[in-house]
Formats: structure tokens, sequence, C-alpha cells
């Protein structure tokens, strides 16, 4: 019999699903790299999502693996040149959470704009102030969207209903087909946008994307947004542009280092930076993390492998 294991939480409906369909499961959600290394051999899939790296050893390990499903978007925890070498289909699912994504950085930056968790603790403070409040409205403004994939396309869908100017740079896409998305180069959305949000993938070129020399060229102290991936903004360069106003507030659902409890004394330096910034909101990379996404993401792997829903 196939054998599957999943080594995250993950929808009931895949597990059935792939039972119906024939596969031995092997549940595994808090399994460890040196555990999935000794139980690998025998199976032909894996499903993962950002806690395991799966490296050459562990594809070498996987004798007969054919095919690896990731719950969510991103590959960058996969070897994927490797397994593509080793003929082993390499499957991201980030149709399944684009929408939460989207969501949610347009929730942060109203949060932001609005001011409605620093006036919410003020409140619980008995503390009425109406005119230190005084927001800031998202309708008219210029977004700047870097990365036009599933996820900025789904912010950009969002926006749709407050009549932004919104423009898009993707270095891999030179015309985006969207009416309402005016494609720009990065020197466009430094200039003009008051908001940027990012939509990046984690690779060797987009490592610390934002940092002194982006921030450096902004010319409109634009609002922050990353709901990508923590290492795609150089947090102390971050700290340093609102130090000097070249930016006027940050929203930040992932970090560099989101091991909390384990952050070296720098780490943690910019940490508590951050954490205590009256402009700057956190949440612990919960974009795309839904009751709704985390349906549809089992779905979407399942649709991809041609193996009907049960």
């Amino acid at each position: 019999m196939k054998k599957v294991i999943i080594t995250a939480k993950a929808h009931a409906i895949l597990e059935r699903s792939l039972t119906a369909a024939g596969y031995e499961v092997i549940s595994a959600p808090t399994v460890n790299y040196d555990g999935l290394l000794q139980i690998v051999e025998d199976v032909c899939g894996l499903v993962v999502t950002t806690r395991l790296q799966i490296d050459k050893q562990m594809i070498d390990a996987a004798q007969n693996l054919q095919w690896i499903g990731r719950l969510g978007s991103g590959l960058e925890l996969i070897d994927t040149a490797y397994a593509a070498s080793k003929n082993i289909n390499c499957i991201s699912t980030p149709e399944g959470n684009r929408t939460a994504v989207g969501e949610h950085a347009l929730g942060m930056l109203l949060n932001l704009y609005r001011r409605i968790t620093k006036s919410y603790l003020e409140v619980k403070n008995k503390q009425w102030l109406r005119d230190e409040n005084r927001g800031i409205e998202v309708t008219g403004k210029t977004i700047g969207i870097i990365g036009f994939g599933n996820t900025g396309g789904a912010f950009a869908k969002v926006l749709a209903g407050f009549d932004c100017n919104i423009l898009a740079y993707d270095k891999y896409k030179r015309d985006i087909d969207n009416k309402h998305v005016a494609t720009v180069s990065l020197e466009t959305i430094c200039k003009e946008a008051d908001v940027i949000s990012f939509h990046l993938p984690l690779t060797q070129e987009t490592h610390h994307f934002a940092d002194n020399a982006f921030f450096n060229a902004l010319a409109k102290q634009p609002a922050i947004v990353n709901t990508s991936r923590g290492n795609v903004v150089d947090l102390s360069a971050l700290l340093k542009a609102l130090k000097y106003n070249e930016v006027s507030c940050a929203a930040l659902d992932v970090l560099e280092n989101e091991k909390i409890t384990e952050l070296t004394p720098i780490e943690r330096a910019i940490f508590n930076d951050l954490a205590n910034h009256p402009q700057v909101l956190l949440t612990p990379h919960i974009a795309g993390y839904t009751h709704e996404s985390f349906l549809k993401m089992s779905e979407m792997l399942l649709l991809k492998l041609g193996i009907p829903t049960n």
C-alpha cells in the first residue's frame, strides 16, 4: 500500500480522502526532523508546512518519494531543485490561503491607520483620547504591492472597495492582468506609495529586500505591511526607518526569528523595540491561518494530486 506522512496539523478531509484513495496515512503533526528521517524510507508522499526542512538528506532517505505537498505558499524549506532531479513533484497550495492573507493585510493596515489597538488599550486603562487618535483613511491612498502572486492579488482584491490607486511591482511579471492595478517599477512604488505591502517568497534574491537602501529611497513616509516572510524585511533597518521618519508605521505578521523565546540578545533588543513602538503592530504569523483556509489548503492539495475529496 502507498504510504503518506502528514507532518503538520491538517483538516480531517485530507487524511480521509487519501485513505479513501488507497493510501496508508500516518498523521505525525509533531514529528521532528530526526524522527521523520527515521520513517520516510518507504513513503511515496509527504505533506508539510513551514515546520520541517525537506533537504537533500531527507529526500535521499525517502527512496520511494513521488510528491511533496505544501499546505500553504512558499517552498523555501524544500530543496526543490534536488527534488526535481529525483522526479519528485513539489506542490504548493497558495490558492488555499490567499484570501486569508489579503484580508489580514488589510485588517492590519486599518488597525494602524485608525489606531484601533492603541485606543482600545487606552480605553481599557480609562483613557478617553479622541484627538490623539484621529485616524487616517485608506480610501484614496496609493498602495504599492511588491510581489503580485496569489496573496498580492488577493490584497488588491480586498482593496477594490476603497477606491485606491493600486501599484504593483513584480520582477517576473512585466504586465499584470488586472484592470484595477498599474504595473510599475520598484522606483515608482518607492516614490509614490502611501502604503507598501510585501507579498514575496523568501529566496536569496528577496532576503532583506527591504534594507537600509530600500527605506532610504522612500519619498512619502509610507506604512509598511509584511505578511510574506520575516526575512524579506531587515528589522534593524526598519527600526532605523521608523526612528528617522522614513516610514510612518509598520504592520508585521512575520519576523526574522519567530521563536521569540529563543532570541539572541540582538534579536531580543530588536523585538522589544518593535513590540514597544506605538506605530508598530505585530501578529504571530496568522495571516493565512483561518478556519476557511485550513479546509481550502487541503482541498487544493487533493485537487492538484487528482484525488477526490471525501
